[in-house]
């Protein structure tokens, strides 16, 4: 037992010794480019499955084994670790620095929780409504970005409402009372004397009002034992996780409806284009409940008129959102379209740098005047500052989705990609819905380790002229295939939007797999269930089409 003890405590550091050794045959034995790939594909997937290293750690093992398997040069590698996500992320993370600092996120939060109630299942499908129909016209990343910090800021005065509702009752029980008692000690516990010091220095002056930034930051870097102690009891952390990942899934799946909610859709349709040329309702609030709103009646009034700062990061918000959806709406032309030369060039990081660098030179402060006219005297200090920003940063997700990206690159060059390709051809001998099917979990499963934009391009070109082969109209297996890209739920890094929730430090990798797995199986099943029932009628599907090439024709043709 002692032996078994030992290896328990070294289970770690076991499993990131021989997990690379025990699948070292597969690179030595073969000696294809596409088995070394596929190599460090496998111990990749499973230190981040498994987290025993940390997730960006793990993320930066392709740019050590892919040069010393000769699959890509470092420098092309390194350049797949930035791309255009990384720069909508600063982007973003500007407007989320800003919200942050000058608690537009918390006057927000409590706003909803008011007019909504206290109810965290209707609060969760008011998030995912709102979540899903942004996501219709906004990148899912960007959506997923800009409704995060509200949702935390919801879920934290919901726990804090709580949590003085209970102290007040234990007061009232005991006879005591404790007029000190305030929701911003028991919610964000920043009483700290170090983390005092460090805001300060953080914002570069002290105005008194106390602002914090990047409470989840801080809180997520705390030990193990540190950071279990912000759940008062399982149904706050279930509670958390819930709104986490109702966010993620939400986002994803509102850009399926949509050709402009997602590249992968984008994808699909240049594709094409080639081919043709719970909830409680109606009952009264319990007296928990109504204590619970008015702590939060209570808060709101506490945060006063809304400032010049709120403002001005709530009207460059909306700029951003703006930005966004009129780049290249679809319907109708964007602002994108004053740039014919450039077709293509800019996307949605180039309108979130924009609107980022302006937090950097919009003044925090206005100009004030005294009793007797005169001006006071102006201290210039932008909305955030580069020390701000830097704290809110989430440089292990930006290193994180820069691994996905090198090994979905890998893929390509290694013409791994291609091999698995290869090996679906034989399908053709199969009944259709039986193709379809298999064509959706290959899919879904690839697009768990591979970027979905990079999933869609590998396979469509393979399903298209498998449909072709054997008469099958190309939509009925493409249109599947190209939802189900999006069925990205697992892991961190299968998804922007997994990774961002996942930065907020509620959710482990191992609680993502459980509840992502269902949804993918939710969403295969629904996907199979619409593309053989109402899709047939509505898009012809039983019918080939003229666009697509007729191949029998083709070959009876030859000599």
């Amino acid at each position: 037992m002692k032996i078994f003890s030992k290896l328990w405590v070294y289970r770690r550091f076991l499993l990131i010794l021989f997990t690379p050794l025990l699948l070292l045959p597969l690179p030595l034995i073969i000696r294809t480019k596409e088995a070394e790939c596929a190599y460090t594909l496998f111990v990749v997937a499973i230190f981040w499955l498994t987290e025993v290293l940390p997730l960006a750690v793990s993320a930066l093992l392709p740019a050590l084994m892919f040069p010393l398997f000769g699959i890509m040069a470092s420098k092309e590698v390194a350049s797949a670790y930035f791309k255009d996500f990384h720069l909508l992320l600063t982007g973003v993370i500007c407007l989320a620095t800003s919200i942050e600092k000058w608690n537009l996120h918390k006057r927000i939060a409590l706003k909803m929780v008011m007019m909504v109630g206290v109810n965290p299942a209707w609060l969760t499908l008011g998030f995912m409504i709102s979540c899903g129909f942004l996501s219709m016209w906004l990148s899912n990343t960007s959506t997923a970005v800009m409704v995060m910090p509200i949702v935390e800021a919801v879920a934290q005065q919901i726990m804090g409402a709580e949590a003085e509702v209970d102290a007040l009752e234990m007061n009232y029980a005991t006879g005591s009372t404790n007029e000190a008692l305030e929701l911003d000690e028991s919610v964000n516990d920043c009483e700290d004397s170090d983390w005092k010091e460090k805001t300060k220095e953080v914002h570069g002056y002290n105005n008194g009002e106390g602002h914090t930034v990047c409470k989840i930051e801080k809180e997520k870097n705390l030990p193990p034992a540190e950071t279990g102690r912000k759940y008062r009891n399982q149904k706050d952390q279930m509670m958390c996780k819930m709104m986490c990942l109702c966010i993620a899934y939400s986002s994803t799946i509102g850009g399926l409806t949509t050709i402009t909610g997602t590249s992968t859709n984008l994808i699909f349709a240049e594709q094409f284009n080639t081919f043709k040329e719970m909830f409680r309702c109606g009952k009264e609030k319990t007296a928990r409940e109504q204590a619970s709103a008015q702590v939060i009646k209570e808060e709101y009034t506490k945060l006063g008129p809304i400032s010049y700062p709120e403002i001005t990061t709530l009207v460059l918000f909306i700029l951003m959102a703006l930005l966004w959806f009129t780049r290249e709406p679809g319907f109708i032309p964007g602002w994108f379209s004053l740039f014919p030369r450039y077709p293509g060039f800019a996307t949605d990081s180039t309108a979130a740098l924009i609107i980022g660098l302006l937090f950097f030179i919009i003044p925090a402060k206005t100009l004030s005047k005294t009793s007797n006219g005169e001006n006071t005297v102006f201290d210039y200090t932008p909305l955030i500052t580069w020390k701000e920003f830097q704290s809110c940063m989430p440089w292990e997700i930006m290193i994180l989705v820069g691994g996905g990206f090198a090994l979905a690159e890998g893929c390509e060059v290694s013409k791994l990609s291609a091999w698995i390709g290869s090996k679906i051809t034989p399908l053709g001998s199969l009944p259709i819905w039986l193709i379809i099917l298999i064509s959706c979990l290959i899919v879904t499963s690839v697009t768990e380790v591979a970027s979905n934009p990079a999933t869609i391009t590998i396979f469509l070109p393979i399903l298209a002229p498998l449909a072709e082969a054997i008469h099958v109209n190309p939509l009925y297996i493409l249109i599947p295939a190209t939802l189900c890209t999006s069925f990205a739920f697992l892991l961190p890094v299968a998804n922007p939007p997994n990774a961002i929730v996942f930065s907020y430090g509620h959710l482990n990798v191992t609680e993502m797999v459980k509840a992502g797995l269902g949804v993918n199986v939710i969403g295969v099943a629904v996907v199979m269930l619409a593309v053989t029932t109402w899709a047939v009628p509505l898009l012809d599907l039983h019918t080939y089409p003229s666009w697509a090439p007729d191949l029998s024709t083709v070959n009876n043709t030859e000599p």
